[in-house]
């Protein structure tokens, strides 16, 4: 909203200062400095409404150690980083901007989800919370909603880099031109580590005919269904002890920050030869407060955990996650960059389907690792929860690297 008074203030007053806000840079800096500060002056104070209202974490003994300790610890922490996100995304975001809408739409939808599981998790006494079929429509749903919006919704274009041409000027800057086609509807996306690395999801379909073009996007939603659902609840298994989930999440959406100013941005979407997605700019700002989000949750996240985000937080972080990779074409990424949450699926997944394979053919149950999820494995080797959270921060860290290479390693 400020966005808007002070691009009026700009084209019909003289008051010094009022053009920074239409520089992306500028209000990301504040949406971040907002979220932080919210997070962690408010963040204190919901805790403690939390704590008031004994909203506590119910503990089921898995034989951890430290486990006990946390039992009654406020959960529905998410709550924090939703608010230290969407408040400044209001003040400083483009609120007519496709991407944003989306991210907001993100984030209260599974915000919503999140919430009603918590709810009846401590207020119901039900430790299965909602059931599972339920998350899976809800995530269903959300993925339905983004499809269609990026598939179908006229602001959702790209600008596919030629071969040769000669001007195209940006207020006072000039680059080379011809460089881009005209704003065009495309089913293309980014392969990593490959030369020539866009992909088109109609390809996928032609070898059946040309009839299947009118099709494509019923399988660009189903893949966006699968990421979004895969990648939420990545999070949610990722956030099993102290800051696991909160400091991993950062290192990711730093990354996709990069990817969305570098997309959004002309001129080094023309230096790196990458696809310009206009408007996708502006997905920096959101980044930039849910950044300032985890970060501050983390204030109270961090080992011993004042604070749990349960599914209030991790559904939404992991959607919001998928979300953004989506909207910047960088979702085949997604299985480097987020590696953590696919160790963490992979680890429950192969699990669980070794446990059955052996009890039904030796009788007797056998597992891969002394516990599942992954980080679980280690605690059961006897690593304290902040060491394993410190390697998988590090781990997180060289794969953002890693997928920020992609720009130039083809």
């Amino acid at each position: 909203m400020l966005y808007y008074l002070f691009e009026y203030l700009d084209q019909n007053t003289s008051l010094p200062g009022a053009g920074l806000f239409q520089y992306i840079s500028f209000r990301s800096a504040l949406a971040f400095a907002f979220s932080l500060l919210i997070s962690t002056i408010y963040g204190r104070k919901i805790i403690d409404k939390l704590r008031r209202m004994q909203v506590g974490e119910s503990i089921r003994d898995l034989g951890l150690e430290g486990q006990v300790e946390k039992k009654g610890t406020p959960t529905m922490g998410g709550l924090i980083i939703i608010m230290a996100t969407l408040i400044p995304v209001f003040l400083f975001a483009k609120l007519d901007n496709i991407y944003i809408i989306i991210l907001i739409v993100t984030t209260i939808w599974m915000g919503t989800i999140g919430f009603v599981d918590d709810y009846i998790k401590v207020f119901k006494k039900n430790k299965e919370g909602l059931k599972g079929r339920f998350k899976i429509v809800g995530q269903v749903t959300l993925g339905i909603f983004i499809g269609l919006m990026l598939y179908f919704n006229p602001d959702v274009v790209v600008k596919e880099k030629l071969s040769q041409g000669e001007v195209v000027i940006s207020q006072d800057i000039t680059i080379s031109s011809n460089r881009f086609s005209e704003a065009e509807k495309s089913t293309k996306t980014t392969i990593p580590f490959v030369k020539n690395n866009e992909f088109d999801y109609a390809n996928v379909l032609t070898w059946m005919g040309d009839w299947t073009k009118d099709y494509v996007w019923l399988f660009f939603v189903i893949v966006v269904i699968f990421i979004i659902t895969a990648v939420s609840n990545g999070a949610n298994l990722t956030d099993g002890i102290d800051g696991l989930a909160a400091g991993s999440s950062a290192i990711i959406v730093l990354a996709l920050a990069i990817f969305a100013w570098v997309s959004g941005n002309i001129i080094f979407a023309d230096y790196l030869n990458v696809m310009y997605i206009p408007n996708s700019g502006e997905i920096t700002i959101f980044i930039s407060a849910f950044v300032g989000g985890l970060v501050g949750f983390l204030w109270y996240n961090a080992y011993p955990a004042q604070v749990f985000m349960g599914d209030t937080g991790s559904l939404t972080i992991g959607a919001v996650i998928a979300v953004i990779a989506l909207s910047v074409r960088k979702e085949f990424l997604i299985p480097i960059l987020a590696g953590i949450f696919l160790a963490e699926n992979l680890s429950v997944v192969f699990q669980v389907s070794y446990f059955k394979y052996t009890k039904r053919k030796y009788g007797q149950g056998r597992r891969i690792f002394l516990m599942s999820p992954l980080h679980h494995h280690y605690q059961k080797r006897g690593y304290h929860e902040s060491k394993i959270v410190t390697r998988f921060w590090i781990v997180g860290i060289l794969l953002a690297v890693i997928s920020i290479l992609t720009l130039k390693v083809r």
